[in-house]
């Protein structure tokens, strides 16, 4: 029955706002015991009798009281005393038909009600008043008796029923007002969440306590990731069916040509045997891609720490791309700074980034462009856990080719994005998956990589690497379990 949250929150309210009337009416059931309404009624005619006697004028000498007294006693049933300044008794109107009542003794927990006891034990209410002769003037009476039952149903049933019922009834309103205030936000979120994967999810609007609202926050942000991830998805699906249908189709056209005989001479079957030598590689290589992207993501790729010659590294790559280069009509240039110290990473991984975004610029410099390679140490002056001290290398690839829109290079390092889908190659290798593997290799390495691009001037990738030891650098990255490491 109350399995949901607002059931539970407003029972819990109730339950709450319940045991406080509770409380409360204990508490005014006691008060009424100690002081119920008969003797109040009984103080306000002792206190009536007092009045009268002492603002007479013709009371003031004390011995009128004993003319006046027992007139106002008989008339209003009460008793009035006189005693001495020392406390002992003049006079009494009781003319001995009653016990004697002592001087009451001052209590050390006084009561809300005064009361004192005669020589056999009778309760008597009273009140007393000191007059100018030094006399104490005491007005008594029998303390009435009354029953539990009457002053629960007479003083205390309609106090709790006129009141209580009442502040009940708005404490629950207002505790189903709070739980709907905490809940209903909740619910919006319950509801989008069993919407989901649905792409025309709205975010919620924030509402309820700070707490809820932060969730529904975070709740908007997983929904907007989730959905940029299904469109990347849907992006990267259809990127890849059409990288591999050319492939495929010219794979299956130069077979069938080998197959049906169409490939006659040795020159046309030398020709179709490339082409689906060429294209299968070319398939391949996307395939390494994504099964590299995947161990990524898995954390199982293997990294291998060890100091790594950087110029070495960066000549190796340059005179790898020294064919391409001389085809596409584009100088590679080096500017490596002498001294360069020696540089714990894996090499293997390294010379994949590099080797990527020089493949990139090679791709989309026009002829007679230059690729520029750079490098050098920078001392940010920030000393890091992740480093023995606040120095980096710079490694950057620059060209000068047609430049990246500004509103792209938000996204270039997305996976599966492209900078113009209908561009065979992208501004990605294959599917869009180069910047992004890239990526997360720098970041495997604690460093961070970014982009500089205007229109028409060029493009330039740095990418940062702190300089640290090889024993910091297995200890950093031992500490990311999500990665498997060989050294």
């Amino acid at each position: 029955m109350f399995s949901s949250l607002r059931s539970r929150i407003w029972l819990s309210y109730a339950l709450l706002i319940v045991t406080a009337l509770s409380i409360v009416a204990v508490i005014l059931f006691v008060s009424l015991l100690r002081n119920p309404i008969l003797y109040r009624q009984t103080t306000e005619r002792l206190k009536a009798v007092q009045t009268v006697l002492v603002e007479r004028e013709s009371l003031r000498p004390a011995k009128n009281l004993t003319v006046v007294a027992p007139e106002l006693a008989r008339a209003f049933n009460v008793r009035v005393l006189l005693y001495s300044q020392d406390k002992q008794l003049i006079w009494d109107t009781s003319s001995g038909n009653e016990v004697p009542l002592p001087f009451p003794a001052k209590k050390v927990l006084a009561r809300s009600v005064p009361l004192a006891r005669d020589e056999n034990g009778v309760a008597w209410l009273y009140v007393t008043e000191n007059l100018p002769d030094n006399t104490h003037l005491i007005i008594a009476s029998v303390r009435p008796r009354f029953s539990i039952v009457n002053l629960f149903t007479d003083d205390f049933l309609p106090t709790i029923f006129q009141s209580g019922l009442i502040a009940l009834l708005l404490s629950l309103v207002v505790a189903f007002l709070f739980a709907r205030w905490i809940a209903d936000p909740l619910q919006k979120i319950v509801i989008a969440a069993r919407a989901m994967p649905a792409a025309e999810i709205k975010p919620i609007e924030s509402q309820g306590p700070h707490e809820v609202q932060e969730l529904t926050r975070a709740f908007n942000s997983m929904i907007a990731r989730t959905q940029a991830s299904q469109r990347s998805q849907r992006d990267f699906i259809t990127n890849v069916s059409h990288e591999l249908k050319t492939p495929l189709t010219s794979v299956q056209g130069f077979a069938q040509a080998l197959l049906d005989g169409t490939a006659d001479s040795e020159k046309a079957r030398q020709q179709a045997a490339q082409v689906i030598y060429d294209e299968s590689a070319r398939m391949h290589r996307m395939v390494l891609d994504l099964l590299d992207l995947a161990k990524l993501d898995a954390g199982t790729a293997d990294i291998t720490m060890s100091p790594v010659d950087v110029p070495g590294l960066l000549n190796s790559i340059c005179e790898k791309f020294t064919p391409q280069s001389l085809t596409a009509g584009v100088q590679i240039k080096m500017e490596i700074a002498t001294n360069m110290p020696w540089l714990s990473a894996d090499g293997d991984r390294l010379a994949q980034v590099i080797t990527n975004l020089v493949d990139n610029a090679l791709k989309f410099t026009p002829r007679g462009g230059v690729v520029t390679i750079h490098t050098e140490v920078l001392d940010n002056g920030i000393i890091s856990k992740q480093m023995d001290s606040g120095k980096q290398m710079l490694i950057s690839v620059s060209d000068t080719g047609v430049g990246i829109p500004p509103e792209s290079q938000t996204h270039i390092f997305e996976r599966f994005y492209q900078v113009d889908p209908s561009r065979r190659g992208g501004w990605k290798h294959g599917a869009g998956l180069g910047l992004a593997i890239a990526l997360e290799i720098v970041q495997m390495h604690g460093g961070r990589i970014g982009v500089r691009s205007r229109l028409g001037e060029g493009t330039t990738f740095d990418v940062f690497l702190p300089l640290r030891s090889v024993q910091t650098a297995i200890t950093h990255l031992n500490k990311d379990t999500s990665k498997k490491i060989i050294t």
